[in-house]
């Protein structure tokens, strides 16, 4: 299964992309499989009634990752890549006056999600921890159809019949470096002399990307800068309960009142590095416009650390952009591949732990690291978040989830700087660390698995 850059990297929603974006997609699915009738339900009576169970992780922390909010969404026929908030806002509003849709193609439809949202917290469903099971109901109220969808990180839906076939990527497409793990791709390097970004440009190429790659990947990155200034610029309080103040601006503006004053220490880069992330997570918190990367909850990493690179490193060329994305979105999809990127799966490590890897990779390519090096970078930072639980306070992706991005990026430079200062050789391979995340994330208790019902989630008595 090959992952491109634009599967690690999609434009998208806040809170979550398991918990937001995922289930808008997933609804947008089933309005479609309806649109299909009688090719796929045949002697049906008229759709006249639609609805949502959510089970596992969606449930039990469905309500302070809006989840709800995104299946109606979803079923008003919006997508997270061309989001728009205002027109969001008013669909909403009539939603909640008139509780029915008319979508596309379709019959008008009753919907109330106060009623027809069912938060299920009994046991997760079989195949994953993030499911949700879409209905319909004829006039007579009899079923009209039903899909089960797994939510499986990053954004990422598979049906349950694409999940337990794995045939939810389509078909397959030759790319010339087809590597499966690291040990593959920096034996590809080596025998073709290319960087792994150039082995990652030339896929996308066979993958009909070629033409329009780095202009792509360009706007990826102007959203992920564009997400870090307006959280700098923004303060105030952060929706959900918590009244956790947004605090990147006011981080920001004494940064930059310190400049130039010969009196802060040289540690003081790493609130620079924890400001940009925290920025887009304070964005993301507040369900505005964020890049997965791999995942919402881990959004800040990496813009934090190519912002990193862009403004405080004296050698930093802007050219190279895509590089550091190209190799990122190759270490991501290295992991999603033999590991998992999503929190309800196997805990932080697979979202922080994963963006870190990530983009301690991409630092240290333009750096000038060579493939062993930035294989190195990659293991580095994964390794030191190996064990790492997720347990967001209410359910709601900013306690301990804000601060965690800041750390990651910071462990993402520290992680490129060790490896350049070595040749590349290193007793734990990146593919023995991204096994050893799958096996962790297996053995986790599901408390500490994005369910809020451990850790951190129960040991805050005020909230």
């Amino acid at each position: 299964m090959y992952l491109s850059v634009f599967d690690i990297f999609k434009i998208g929603v806040g809170p979550s992309s398991s918990h937001t974006m995922g289930p808008m997609v997933a609804a947008g699915r089933f309005l479609d499989l309806l649109r299909k009738g009688d090719e796929v339900i045949p002697g049906a009576g008229n759709l006249t009634r639609i609805g949502c169970a959510l089970h596992g992780s969606l449930a039990f922390t469905g309500k302070g990752h809006a989840t709800d909010r995104a299946v109606a969404l979803g079923f008003l026929g919006f997508l997270p890549d061309a989001f728009d908030e205002d027109a969001a806002r008013d669909a909403l509003e009539d939603l909640a006056t008139n509780h029915q849709i008319t979508p596309e193609g379709l019959p008008t439809l009753r919907f109330d999600p106060a009623n027809d949202i069912v938060f299920d917290y009994g046991e997760p469903l079989e195949q994953h921890a993030n499911g949700m099971v879409c209905q319909a109901w004829d006039e007579r109220g009899a079923l009209f159809a039903s899909e089960t969808y797994y939510s499986v990180g990053g954004g990422f839906v598979l049906t349950e019949r694409e999940l337990v076939s794995g045939t939810g990527t389509g078909p397959e497409v030759a790319v010339p470096y087809p590597f499966k793990t690291a040990r593959q791709m920096l034996d590809m390097a080596a025998e073709s002399g290319l960087s792994i970004a150039q082995m990652k440009r030339a896929n996308e190429t066979a993958r009909g990307h070629g033409p329009t790659l780095d202009k792509n990947v360009r706007r990826l990155w102007d959203v992920m800068d564009g997400s870090i200034e307006r959280g700098l610029s923004e303060g105030g309080i952060l929706p959900g309960g918590l009244n956790l103040r947004r605090r990147a601006h006011d981080i920001h503006a004494a940064l930059k009142a310190e400049e130039g004053r010969n009196l802060t220490a040289p540690h003081i880069i790493n609130d620079w590095i924890s400001v940009y992330a925290m920025a887009v997570n304070e964005v993301n918190a507040a369900g505005g416009q964020v890049v997965t990367a791999p995942t919402n909850g881990a959004a800040g990493v990496v813009p934090a650390t190519l912002r990193y690179y862009l403004d405080h490193v004296p050698s930093a060329r802007a050219d190279r952009i895509v590089e550091f994305l190209l190799t990122a979105a190759a270490v991501g999809g290295l992991i999603k591949t033999n590991a998992s990127i999503s929190g309800a799966e196997v805990g932080c490590q697979g979202e922080v732990g994963s963006a870190s890897a990530m983009a301690a990779a991409g630092l240290c390519a333009v750096l000038g690291g060579t493939p062993e090096q930035i294989e190195n970078a990659a293991e580095i930072a994964l390794e030191h978040h190996l064990g790492m639980t997720c347990d967001p306070i209410r359910g709601l992706v900013q306690a301990p989830c804000i601060e965690r991005n800041g750390l990651g990026a910071i462990k993402a430079v520290s992680a490129a700087s060790l490896s350049l200062r070595g040749d590349g050789r290193h007793l734990v391979s990146l593919d023995a660390c991204v096994e050893t995340m799958r096996q962790t994330g297996r053995d986790m208790n599901h408390k500490y698995k994005e369910t809020s019902l451990g850790g951190l989630a129960v040991n805050v008595p005020e909230c």
